[in-house]
């Protein structure tokens, strides 16, 4: 089982906001998922991020891979300092 940890869009058409889930990597994108660490929302200014540490450090040693757009808004935050990457 590969695990993703990737964005789940929600909201309203042409007003997205994005949940951060982990997920199996065969789920659609607004499908099931495992668990909710967050939420994004990038119609604000500037972009709301905010999401449990500890648990997006928790799923990534037990080896879930974040998307790319993940991935940039973890380095954004300062979590790469945290992983020691």
């Amino acid at each position: 089982m590969a695990l993703k940890i990737r964005l789940r869009r929600m909201g309203a058409k042409k007003a997205p906001f994005y949940r951060i889930v982990v997920a199996d990597s065969r789920f659609p994108r607004d499908g099931r998922f495992i668990e909710e660490i967050g939420y994004y929302n990038p119609t604000t200014d500037p972009n709301t991020v905010n999401f449990d540490e500890e648990k997006a450090v928790k799923w990534i040693k037990n080896g879930a891979q974040p998307t790319e757009v993940v991935k940039k808004i973890f380095d954004k935050s300062g979590l790469k300092d945290k992983l020691g990457k």
